[in-house]
């Protein structure tokens, strides 16, 4: 008779396997808790609900800065109400992260397992006109998050949502071929993409890109020097039906919102033939928790759709076309933007390598369905 814990006290030694033992303790445990930023954004509010799925209890920070960035087309507030229906016992911070003192104490009270930062300003054309907002909540941002957890909580796991912009406008030195509706790389060196190794330096970033950079390196420095179980994902554009697209920021969303409203979407610069790796928000939650079932320190990956899920605009257009069956209309200009890439994708050979039981789930073309259907629910009055 066990009389410590009565769900054991009926079970003889015979009776209760390891496995079973294994079960009953793991139920008995307390879940992990997850701190997600921008938990009302793309990538945030994907992890929000598969890591509740995943039995952890969520605790989301986000301030809505998207509206402040963007307008009233960028408020996430209807996410907020999505999360706080769907999960039960989901806990909201509206905390700004550059809010330092905030921080520490929400690290000092909660002590996550796990840190998801996907809170950022994303659009490289808005840092321009946003410097010091840009880099405060970009930069500082991170480091307060950073300061968080090594002082509250060094074991917990850190993944941070890095970007392509990271490595400036260094990918267009490359030599390309101009195809009927795409660029291509022509050396056989970046036939699978951009690796890792490629270069951060000597190069056009955008005040965006550079207080992403800074961040990036911020993630990496508190791995090695304090040993924080941490990576960077140097993501290309990320996508799913929970993003609310506008044109500074949601290539895939916003082209596809433009067509259902048979609204004009501008191109900038390059025949429209500028290419674009697109990875489906569920994809991209489904590596972090690889991550955070083996995590390394001080990592950094390459995470987007690589070659598979890549297209041009002008590819994208077709198949925004023949998903809703609708024609798109665009005006072209053609000045580029500022550190725009001609032709990126990620190469995914060393994510794959150290992650073998991550892929891609989702092809374009779903992606592409389930995006114009969202944007049609979400626009019926």
């Amino acid at each position: 008779m066990n009389r410590e814990n009565p769900d054991l006290r009926d079970h003889g030694a015979s009776d209760l396997t390891c496995w079973d033992l294994c079960e009953k303790l793991r139920f008995l445990m307390p879940a992990p808790c997850v701190i997600i930023t921008g938990s009302c954004g793309l990538i945030g509010s994907a992890a929000c609900a598969a890591f509740h799925r995943w039995g952890f209890r969520v605790v989301g920070i986000d301030s809505n800065h998207r509206a402040v960035f963007f307008g009233p087309e960028g408020d996430t507030s209807w996410v907020l109400q999505h999360l706080q229906q769907t999960i039960p016992q989901y806990r909201h911070e509206a905390l700004d992260i550059r809010d330092r003192e905030g921080v520490e104490r929400l690290f000092a009270e909660i002590k996550p397992q796990l840190v998801i930062h996907a809170a950022s300003q994303p659009s490289h054309d808005r840092a321009a006109a946003i410097p010091f907002l840009d880099f405060e909540v970009n930069a500082v941002g991170t480091l307060n998050l950073l300061e968080a957890v090594r002082r509250n909580c060094p074991e917990s796991i850190f993944a941070h949502m890095s970007t392509n912009k990271v490595y400036g406008d260094l990918p267009n030195s490359l030599s390309l071929r101009e195809e009927a509706t795409r660029w291509e790389y022509t050396s056989p060196d970046y036939a699978c993409g951009i690796p890792e190794s490629f270069s951060i330096d000597q190069s056009t970033h955008s005040l965006f890109g550079v207080s992403k950079l800074a961040a990036d390196v911020l993630v990496q420095e508190y791995g090695r020097y304090f040993k924080i179980r941490s990576c960077c994902l140097r993501c290309g554009c990320l996508t799913g039906p929970k993003h609310s697209g506008v044109e500074l920021h949601g290539f895939l969303s916003y082209l596809i919102k433009c067509n259902i409203e048979r609204r004009e979407y501008s191109v900038y610069g390059y025949k429209g033939k500028q290419v674009r790796d697109n990875l489906h928000s569920d994809d991209v939650v489904g590596f972090i928790y690889e991550f955070y079932r083996n995590p390394g320190v001080g990592e950094v990956y390459n995470l987007g759709g690589g070659r598979e899920n890549s297209c041009s605009i002008l590819e994208a257009f077709a198949i925004a076309e023949q998903v809703t069956g609708q024609k798109m209309l665009y005006r072209y200009s053609e000045q580029n933007r500022i550190g725009d890439h001609i032709c990126y994708y990620s190469d995914l050979r060393k994510i794959r390598a150290h992650y073998p039981e991550w892929r891609i789930t989702k092809p374009l073309r779903t992606t592409f369905e389930e995006i114009a259907q969202a944007w049609r629910q979400r626009l019926t009055p």
